[in-house]
């Protein structure tokens, strides 16, 4: 092992994605309440937390502060390895930049080391996919510096669309306006949502209906995909099992031998996104 492999909880990582990752927890409150998810998926419970955002309770989330990035980087950086951390986009929080912050003042003190952070330009898969590849990268023995330029590289290629059931939980948090929330809500009208090229949240069409959302993210993937019969993909979802399974059973109509893998989507920026979000991660490409 050359270099640590930190991702965030917003990598949407479970037990078995977890080998030669090191999640950083994420803080959140529920209600005013304090509460801390600590990035493994498996110790999630999903049903009782969306159930909540459904029946109005008020989750707020906060950044990953720099002074977290220092108590986690420097032991590390201390026993001689280099770190290599796969951020949430830069879009979408401050915490890439509080990493970034923090990297400046450990190289510092640690001049002979390497640190590199990763603008993922996502969220959830889109920056837990990149994890995985560190993690692979750093088995295979690649050098910290190799491997950080080929993470950046894959960067693009990341695809992640997703869509909502509720755009009142992106208006909460500014990411629409209350008057295209309502009108939406009315219509019946399901946008179609994905990570752009410079990390942030926009929309890219819209349908009117659940189902047809649903083939509006298969139609993105036909668009976007590798020429690969065997794909790795991955699906998340805000307590909606039975769309995502929906889903991946349009994907293996396109591609039949893919790897097709469904998981809950976790809490942090599930609370912005709300119960009923189904999201589509694959490497593609472009965005």
């Amino acid at each position: 092992m050359s270099f640590a492999v930190f991702a965030d909880g917003t990598a949407n990582l479970p037990g078995s994605l977890l080998d030669g990752i090191t999640v950083l927890p994420c803080e959140y409150t529920i209600d005013g309440k304090p509460d801390t998810y600590l990035g493994d998926l498996d110790h999630f419970n999903a049903r009782d937390y969306y159930d909540k955002l459904r029946s109005g309770h008020i989750v707020k989330t906060s950044l990953l502060n720099t002074d977290l990035f220092l108590t986690q980087f420097t032991p590390l950086l201390k026993q001689g390895l280099d770190i290599i951390y796969v951020s949430m986009s830069s879009g979408i929080s401050g915490t890439y930049n509080a990493a970034v912050a923090a990297a400046h003042e450990l190289m510092e003190t640690f001049s002979s080391r390497f640190i590199h952070i990763v603008d993922s330009l996502g969220c959830g898969f889109g920056s837990g996919m990149l994890a995985i590849r560190a993690s692979e990268l750093n088995r295979k023995g690649t050098e910290a510096r190799e491997a950080a330029a080929l993470l950046d590289a894959e960067v693009p290629h990341t695809c992640q669309y997703f869509t909502v059931d509720d755009l009142n939980f992106l208006k909460r948090t500014g990411r629409v306006s209350g008057i295209t929330a309502k009108i939406a809500t009315v219509l019946n009208i399901k946008p179609i949502l994905y990570g752009n090229s410079t990390g942030h949240i926009v929309s890219c069409g819209k349908t009117r209906g659940r189902r047809r959302a649903i083939e509006a993210l298969v139609e993105k993937y036909k668009e976007k995909r590798l020429d690969d019969p065997n794909p790795t993909v991955y699906i998340s979802h805000g307590d909606c099992l039975e769309d995502a399974e929906t889903l991946s059973d349009l994907i293996k109509t396109v591609t039949p031998d893919a790897s097709v893998n469904i998981y809950q989507h976790e809490p942090f920026s599930g609370a912005h996104v709300g119960p009923g979000m189904l999201g589509l991660f694959f490497r593609g490409r472009e965005r």
